[in-house]
């Protein structure tokens, strides 16, 4: 089941489209795990399954200026391995672990309060 958003966020980097296979970001549709930011456009995110999730995957979105990261675990919550979550708790960036459905949901609410959010978002082969 495909999941529409309406454009109410006033950025181009909020997302415009949701499937459980991508998501859809500034006209551009992303089939493979993505990273995304208040303030960049999305870039892909080198997880392609849930035990990938390490502590250098997750450090890439320690350095976007985001105030909060959301990670997507796929279809299924799932909790990273305390030790992947260490850099973001270094650099003293909160952070939320959620479905990826949910995650999506999340950003663009967090981007459309101007928040600085960022996203680490898994869609597994």
């Amino acid at each position: 089941m495909a999941m529409k958003f309406q454009r109410e966020a006033a950025s181009a980097y909020a997302i415009t489209a949701y499937t459980v296979g991508s998501v859809t970001v500034g006209g551009v549709e992303h089939r493979q795990s993505v990273r995304l930011s208040h303030r960049e456009a999305a870039a892909p995110w080198p997880v392609a399954a849930f035990a990938e999730i390490s502590s250098e995957a997750i450090a890439q979105a320690t350095n976007v200026g985001a105030e909060i990261v959301l990670i997507g675990t796929g279809r299924a919550l799932r909790f990273p391995k305390p030790d992947a979550l260490r850099p973001l708790i270094e650099a003293r960036i909160g952070y939320e672990v959620m479905d990826t459905s949910a995650a999506c949901r999340t950003y663009n609410v967090l981007l459309g309060e101007g928040r600085q959010v960022a996203a680490l978002l898994l869609f597994e082969a």
